[in-house]
């Protein structure tokens, strides 16, 4: 996968925090309004409506769509993938992300939180960077879930297992340097207009 110049284009360019997913296309366009919107999903109002939102364009660079002010950037959901997968993260998140794309380890003391209302659908929960399904690499399906990232070893107690019950809180990527908690939430009402 190549690498993009900036941190930002680095860590946006995810699909459910699996940086081989990216890899295998590119986003389809969407207008500024619809990418709001759909970043705006992954976390709750009272979060997405002050982050910034950056969108990917057909060649994989980042664009800041609305500026923030509170620390939070969402991505909306890539159309090419199977489900809806937005996402909301916190600037320490941001740098784990970053890590992750470029396969090094992520930052020591930088605990990270990230949201994904909508769910994540493309994503083997032992290898971060498969690509697709195969026999041996437990390809999970996730609902409305919380990350903490950047603690590894600080999650003793929850479930390692390479196939998760995704209904209870457990440890993604276990024994890799990218391992991260999931913990399954109830996403907020969201207001028809």
């Amino acid at each position: 996968m190549s690498r993009l110049c900036t941190l930002a284009s680095v860590a946006f360019c995810v699909v459910a925090v699996s940086p081989s997913a990216w890899a295998q296309h590119t986003m389809k366009p969407m207008s500024d309004e619809e990418a709001i919107k759909s970043a705006m999903e992954a976390a709750p109002p009272a979060v997405a409506k002050n982050a910034t939102v950056m969108v990917a364009n057909e060649q994989g660079e980042m664009r800041t769509v609305r500026k923030g002010t509170n620390g939070f950037t969402c991505i909306p959901d890539d159309p090419n993938s199977p489900g809806p997968d937005p996402m909301c993260m916190d600037a320490n998140a941001l740098d784990w992300v970053a890590a992750l794309i470029g396969r090094k380890d992520p930052p020591p003391g930088k605990v990270g939180f990230m949201y994904m209302l909508r769910g994540g659908t493309d994503s083997s929960n032992t290898d971060p960077f498969a690509t697709k399904p195969e026999p041996n690499n437990n390809w999970v399906e996730t609902g409305s879930h919380v990350m903490i990232v950047g603690a590894k070893g600080m999650m003793q107690g929850y479930p390692r297992d390479p196939k998760p019950d995704t209904s209870q809180p457990y440890v993604m990527y276990a024994d890799t340097p990218y391992e991260h908690l999931m913990i399954p939430v109830q996403p907020p009402e969201v207001p028809t207009r």
